[in-house]
Order: C-alpha cells, then sequence, then structure tokens
C-alpha cells in the first residue's frame, strides 16, 4: 500500500519553548531557500529509494513544527511544486495543514498560504494566560490567538484548529475552565490538547529533576482532562481520539491516518516516516540534516522492523485511542470479560460492536491497552504481554 499521507517538519522557531522536545532550531530569519532546496532533495531520493513507478495519490499534507508561520511569502507556494513531483493531489477534496504561532502568523502569510491552496490552520495557543504563556515561553501573549484566528477568517480559512496545553504547575494558578472559555468563544472547527510533560532534555525536564519545578499531581491531570472533555462535548465538539475534538465533519484526517496504521511519508529534520513494517526517523539537527542532503545522502537517521507482536500490540493501542474502537467480532471471550469490567468501572463502553475507551478510561490508555492486547494473546499467538508489568 501506497502512502495517501504526507508530514513535512519545518524545524524553526525563535525561541525553544521549555517544555519543546521537537526537532527545533532557535533562529529569528528562518532559511527558507535552503529549507527548501533541502526538502526537495529529500522527496527525490524518497522517490528513487522507495521505488514509486508513478505519483503517490496525497489525500492529505501536514506542514509542523517548528514554526512554519516563519518561511518567507511564498515557501508554501514553491513547497506544493516540490512536492508535486512525486504526488498528485485533488485541491477540492485534500486536506492540507499548516502549523502557525500567532505572533508570526501576518495578513500576509494568511493570504498567501490560501493561495497556495492550504486549507486548515493549526495555531499554538496553549493558553491564554499571560503568566503562564511567559513560563512557557511563548511570545505572542493573551490576545495573540485571537488576532491569529481572525486573520485566519479574514483570509477565507473555515477550518482552524486551537492547540492548548494542561497540566500545568499548580503554582502559577492557571484558570484552565478561563483558557477554556476564551477557546470556545474563538469557534474553532478543532482543538488540540496537550498534558504538560518534562522531557529529560528539555529546561522543564532539568527544573523538575532539580526539584525547581513540580508539575500538576495526577489528580489535577485528571480533573483538567475530564473538564475539558465535558465543555467541549457540551459545546457540540466530538472527542474522538485521546487528545483531539472536533466539530461534526472537522475531525484531522491526517492525524486518523496515523492511528489507523496506515503507511505514511515524511520530509525534513526529525520526520518520522511508516513504510510497513518499517518505521524510520531522520537526524534532528537542521545542520546535520542539511549536509547530508547537501552531499546526496539520505538523512535518514534511524529505523525499526514493526515485529508481529508489536504490531499486534499498536493495533490494539491505535484501535482503543480512537472513538472507532476495538472490534467485538475480532476480541476473544477473555477480552470480552475485560470489557465488561472496563464498563463497569466506567472506563469503557461496549456498543455498536465496539469496545470504546471513555474518557476516564483514555487517562489509563497506555495500560488498558497492555492489558487488552494480553487478553488477547491466545488468538493472536502473542508472547510476552502478560508478563509485561503495565505502567503506573
Amino acid at each position: 500500500m501506497l502512502p495517501r499521507s504526507l508530514y513535512v517538519h519545518v524545524p524553526f522557531c525563535v525561541r525553544r519553548c521549555a517544555y519543546c522536545d521537537f526537532a527545533v532550531e532557535a533562529m529569528r530569519d528562518a532559511p527558507t531557500a535552503d529549507w527548501l532546496r533541502a526538502i526537495a532533495k529529500e522527496w527525490d531520493l524518497t522517490a528513487r529509494e522507495m521505488g514509486w513507478a508513478g505519483p503517490l495519490s496525497l489525500d492529505t499534507v501536514y506542514v509542523g513544527g517548528g514554526t512554519p508561520s516563519l518561511l518567507d511569502a511564498g515557501a508554501m507556494s514553491a513547497l506544493a511544486e516540490t512536492v508535486r513531483r512525486h504526488a498528485t493531489w485533488h485541491p477540492a477534496s485534500v486536506e492540507w495543514t499548516c502549523e502557525a504561532n500567532p505572533e508570526s502568523f501576518s495578513a500576509e502569510i494568511a493570504r498567501d498560504w490560501k493561495a497556495a491552496g492550504i486549507n486548515r490552520i493549526s495555531l499554538g495557543a496553549q493558553s491564554f494566560d499571560e503568566r503562564v504563556l511567559r513560563w512557557m515561553g511563548r511570545l505572542h501573549g493573551a490576545e495573540g490567538p485571537g488576532r491569529a484566528v481572525a486573520t485566519a477568517r479574514e483570509a477565507g480559512f473555515d477550518n482552524v484548529s486551537i492547540d492548548l496545553i494542561f497540566g500545568v504547575p499548580g503554582r502559577l494558578e492557571r484558570d484552565w475552565e478561563a483558557d477554556l472559555e476564551r477557546t470556545l468563544a474563538l469557534a474553532p472547527e478543532h482543538v488540540s490538547l496537550y498534558g504538560l510533560t518534562a522531557e529529560i532534555a528539555t529546561p522543564l525536564g532539568r527544573w523538575v529533576r532539580d526539584g525547581r519545578e513540580t508539575l500538576a499531581d495526577e489528580d489535577r491531570y485528571a480533573d483538567e482532562y475530564l473538564l475539558a472533555h465535558r465543555r467541549l462535548t457540551d459545546a457540540g465538539y466530538e472527542h474522538y481520539e485521546v487528545s483531539n475534538f472536533g466539530l461534526p465533519g472537522r475531525r484531522s484526517r491526517h492525524n486518523f491516518a496515523y492511528w489507523t496504521g496506515v503507511p505514511y511519508a515524511a520530509l525534513g529534520p526529525g520526520s518520522h516516516a511508516y513504510y510497513p513494517p518499517v518505521r524510520r526517523w531522520n537526524a534532528r539537527g537542521w545542520h546535520e540534516y542539511e549536509e547530508a542532503l547537501r552531499d546526496s545522502r539520505s538523512p535518514v537517521d534511524g529505523e525499526e522492523r514493526i515485529s508481529v507482536e508489536d504490531a499486534a500490540l499498536e493495533r490494539v493501542w491505535l484501535a482503543l485511542r480512537t472513538d472507532l474502537g476495538f472490534p467485538v467480532a475480532e476480541a476473544t471471550p477473555v477480552q470480552l470479560d475485560l470489557a465488561r469490567l472496563w464498563e463497569g468501572a466506567g472506563w469503557a463502553q461496549t456498543a455498536e460492536d465496539r469496545v470504546r475507551l471513555t474518557a476516564e478510561g483514555w487517562l489509563l490508555l497506555d495500560r488498558l491497552a497492555l492489558d487488552f492486547a494480553a487478553a488477547g494473546e491466545a488468538r493472536h499467538e502473542l508472547t510476552g504481554f502478560a508478563s509485561r508489568p503495565a505502567p503506573d
């Protein structure tokens, strides 16, 4: 099966946020021309390596970062020309998303992206609280998301997503409900939630390690997640995946490709591609990535072949993380018994021939997926899951 989705990474940011563990280079002026040349070279190398006989037919394109809105005007039109060397898509049906930070999403960029064919904007708001934004290292201020949404609407975008981070340290006294209300007041078509984590290599990770910062405890984390679930679903959003809410017909088609296990292509520093059964990833550093391509070398930094056992576990985990759930017809009797226990605990619902986790169940996703996979080992001949300890 050929990939029908493409991710393209833009690694440039004015500054790195305290929590960020993405492939990012801090610089004020993004080297747009160099980035476009590197992306074009990688795309050509990838097509040759994969042996694509003809152009791919893409359903979704996602340009993420980093901060794509730091690129010069004209970058997205040039990117489209590059991608069309080995792919086609129908302008009326493709979902083409581009991420933006509110402070760099200008009217010029918005109009330029619209003309290039982008039809979905993902805005990294994260919060509307000035103190929280300063602590994170965000630059747009409390009014930035509102201005950015207005800019998107004026340019003709009718599909806007807003990202929010929850679970920040309690000492910041962030009013999470107020952030949700301000988000709803902007009437985005989609909302993504991200629970704050302290990755080891980030400033936040070092603060937590050294005892200088404390993340929200489990109860506060769960309370904020469940409050968001209630407020957003009451407002008409479908909670269709652990972290994602969309108005009817406005789910992220690109991200859903990741969650259904189909192949996807990827370009740019740190990007991950999946050509079943192989998952591979590029060098994270911009300079390392660019140098490899200047020398006509592949920027791929590593890969893994997904075993039958791991593929079976991933299938369970991916199915349970969305509202599609796991098919009852494919479940073993032991798995169905487990699902009934989850129903009693309020973690799952079994309806319409699917086992679906509730919002409470999604808080326990990793543990429940391991347990469910272990309960299915007789059917799928899995090994090792029964004795594998569940995460806390």
